[in-house]
């Protein structure tokens, strides 16, 4: 990877096409909140399967949570598909066969001239495409566990979120104040969170 991507670099805001084929921009899909994006080897690799399977149960915490979830590998539209309906999972994929992304980051697998696929990383996104933590998933330990996960998106929301606590003087002063802003979800449409959290994207905006 190049030696310039660590936490505090800002990602390329890639468009690629998603599960549906229609193309989408990170920054679109991450909107203002903590995005977890996952680069994948693809289907044909059974860690593959078995670290997306345990993020299926993860997803419905993250609906929740108001954390989005991405897949990106280098599969073509069907093995792609395959891959997401094969492990029940929810949330957007993006294939990338072109690979750009894998010679962007410098991230091939060159282990593996037969699939060429891109190493897994992980990255851990703070609103806007920065990096708060990075996991290099090459053997499988190196993925970022559920417990990992849930530690990471804690510290990150408890960071970006103003309202993390509310039971301070200055929260108090600027609910009294009526600096609802401040407070999620206000400011927000409830159409737009309810399409966030069932990752019903098209119901809210464009994919642009």
């Amino acid at each position: 990877m190049r030696r310039e991507i660590v936490p505090g670099f800002t990602l390329h805001d890639y468009e690629l096409p998603d599960h549906t084929d229609v193309p989408r921009k990170l920054s679109f899909l991450q909107g203002d909140d903590p995005m977890v994006l996952m680069l994948s080897r693809g289907h044909f690799c059974p860690k593959e399967r078995k670290f997306l399977g345990q993020m299926t149960e993860f997803s419905k915490l993250c609906a929740v949570g108001y954390v989005r979830l991405v897949t990106i590998t280098t599969d073509n539209l069907l093995k792609l598909n395959s891959l997401r309906l094969g492990v029940s999972a929810d949330w957007p994929f993006l294939h990338d066969e072109e690979r750009v992304i894998q010679r962007d980051l410098d991230i091939q697998e060159y282990t593996d001239p037969t699939n060429n696929p891109m190493i897994p990383y992980t990255f851990i996104l703070e609103p806007g495409l920065k990096i708060a933590k990075i996991y290099n998933g090459y053997w499988f330990w190196g993925r970022p566990s559920i417990s990992e996960l849930h530690l990471d998106l804690r510290a990150l929301s408890s960071k970006i979120r103003p309202d993390w606590q509310i039971d301070t003087p200055e929260m108090r002063a600027a609910w009294d104040r009526g600096e609802k802003k401040r407070f999620f979800p206000y400011g927000r449409s409830m159409k737009e969170m309810h399409a966030r959290a069932s990752n019903a994207l098209d119901q809210f905006g464009k994919a642009a």
